[in-house]
């Protein structure tokens, strides 16, 4: 292999452009530890005239997507979406480049079709920076553990989202008043959709379960639950508690209904303040695997930026060019147990039930009855004082019961003449 790799970067944006900044302020550490010097060769942009966070040797710069990437030896993706991004990478593929992508709907939607190209094109596909920004979860699932067995893993993997509930949590801000002030910041998009509405965690969530569980998972296995419908009373709720509200991403193994699967999913949930996710504040994001030898592992950082997702692409940079110039690759794809993808229903929580009730002797034990029907036993409940003739809020938690019960229960619950509205209902991650 030639003592120098050819780069082409696809995207100039916050990401790329601090890319092509670290290539070249570091250019000679990064040399040394690739065995080859690393040299920018090409740009891909829309506009070679749009303003960038850092100046681009306008020689690099092109519009043409085939003059960058073909005759790169590695090719690194920052655009971002579906298309034209697949058909770039695929092309990349197609021409042996090694293969550098920050993009986790394509991965999500598109990851096995791209393992097996760079498997049949003899090169490897990198994706470090698209899950959780600096915090090196990938290559963490996909070498570090891989001799060990991964049981479950959950994580605050959106920056924005955490943001915004933190805010929320911290200062009492609305849900709106905390979005407006993440977009503000440069947290939230102008259209904040796939992150509030947890489309973007989902995409992370079944890269991740993919890795864990050696299983193709796709984004279209991970069910997802927004955080767009949490009001500031569901904060001061989770805060009478000793809790806080946070987005998560949970993947684990799951021997319901007589079977070994996966069951995938995204969701606000209840975490006692006491528990290490408790404490990921701002757009930090952080992930906890439970393994079978290793035990419980945390990766905790910044998820997000940047400065700290270009780090993550210089890893696989680094990686990938050291492979190139001394042989060997990236590990393959690892789909062996091919484990069935189960409904979340089936998964087993505890959950906080919140109920707006008529004001009248009896209604506890009328509701407490429906839980003990369900063969659901209840761990606290607690009834707050109401003005006469205005409904009374009852808040329940319960031991550790399937998603599908508790889903039965609240249609027994709603049937209720005394139950005026079932006002939220959370499952609680850990002990509380």
């Amino acid at each position: 292999m030639s003592s120098v790799q050819k780069i082409a970067v696809l995207g100039a944006g916050t990401v790329g452009s601090q890319v092509i900044r670290l290539i070249e302020e570091h250019q000679a550490d990064l040399a040394a530890r690739a065995g080859a010097r690393l040299q920018v060769e090409s740009v891909l942009v829309r506009d070679v005239n749009a303003k960038r966070d850092f100046e681009v040797d306008p020689a690099l710069l092109t519009t043409n997507a085939n003059e960058a990437i073909d005759g790169a030896d590695i090719v690194i993706e920052l655009i971002g979406g579906i298309e034209p991004a697949f058909t770039f990478v695929k092309r990349a593929l197609g021409n042996g480049s090694t293969v550098i992508t920050g993009n986790k709907a394509l991965l999500a939607q598109h990851g096995a079709q791209l393992y097996e190209l760079a498997e049949q094109n003899d090169t490897d596909l990198y994706y470090e920076a698209a899950v959780a920004g600096a915090i090196p979860i990938v290559y963490g699932l996909r070498e570090s553990i891989a001799g060990d067995r991964v049981n479950r893993l959950v994580g605050i993997v959106n920056g924005t989202t955490n943001f915004i509930l933190d805010q929320m949590t911290t200062t009492g801000a609305t849900y709106e008043d905390a979005l407006k002030k993440a977009q503000e910041l440069g947290f939230a998009e102008a259209d904040p959709t796939a992150d509030v509405e947890g489309l973007d965690a989902a995409a992370k969530c079944a890269i991740m379960a993919s890795l864990a569980f050696h299983t193709r998972v796709s984004m279209a296995d991970v069910t997802a639950q927004g955080i767009s419908s949490i009001t500031a009373e569901d904060i001061a709720q989770a805060a009478k508690s000793d809790m806080v509200i946070k987005l998560i991403a949970v993947a684990e193994r799951s021997n319901a209904e007589g079977k070994e699967g996966i069951t995938a999913a995204v969701y606000p949930a209840l975490i006692p303040v006491s528990h290490p996710l408790a404490t990921v504040a701002g757009a930090f994001n952080a992930i906890l695997l439970d393994n079978e030898s290793a035990g419980r592992l945390m990766f905790y950082g910044q998820g997000a930026g940047g400065t700290p997702t270009a780090s993550a692409v210089l890893s696989d940079l680094v990686a990938g060019a050291s492979h190139r110039v001394l042989g060997g690759h990236a590990p393959r794809e690892s789909r062996y147990a091919k484990l069935p993808i189960l409904s979340p229903g089936i998964a087993s929580s505890r959950f906080q039930v919140s109920l707006l009730v008529a004001d009248k002797p009896g209604v506890l034990a009328e509701v407490a009855g429906v839980f003990g029907q369900s063969g659901i036993s209840l761990i606290t409940v607690s009834q707050e004082m109401a003005k006469p003739g205005e409904a009374t809020r009852v808040t329940l938690s319960t031991s550790a019961t399937s998603g599908k019960s508790m889903d039965g229960v609240l249609a027994k619950l709603r049937d209720l003449p005394v139950v005026v509205e079932v006002a939220s209902v959370f499952r609680i991650e850990g002990e509380a």
